[in-house]
């Protein structure tokens, strides 16, 4: 049977440690950084479309290719195919793999950006730190 421990504390520590001492042979065990939350996306999403309607510097984007412009601009792996037609489109932006604090930073980026594009936020606690 498969368990989720999520380290918030002592207790739940000393939980995991347990669940090893029981762990059957071969059990496999990863520990990974808390991914982004739900709230991040929604509220990620709607920084981007925002900024898609801002059209900053002129700038025609939808929300999905501004996410992927500001997850580049933020160092985050660029993977290019060819379409149908030729022409050159990214693939393998996924902020659902990003941890909490990644996801955090590229808000930031995002905000800031914006703001120095006059973004109008729909939310004036979008213009704030994540």
């Amino acid at each position: 049977m498969a368990q989720t421990v999520i380290l918030r504390g002592q207790s739940q520590r000393d939980f995991a440690k347990a669940l090893l001492d029981r762990a059957p042979a071969d059990a496999v065990v990863t520990i990974k950084e808390a991914s982004r939350t739900l709230d991040q996306n929604a509220r990620l999403w709607a920084m981007l479309s925002d900024v898609s309607r801002a059209k900053p510097g002129g700038r025609l984007h939808t929300p999905e290719v501004w996410k992927n412009l500001f997850m580049h601009a933020c160092g985050h792996a660029v993977q290019f195919e060819h379409g149908l037609d030729g022409k050159p489109f990214p693939v393998g932006f996924r902020s659902s793999r990003l941890t909490k604090a990644e996801m955090s930073g590229l808000m930031e980026f995002v905000t800031e950006y914006g703001t120095r594009h006059g973004v109008r936020w729909t939310d004036p606690a979008y213009g704030e730190a994540a």
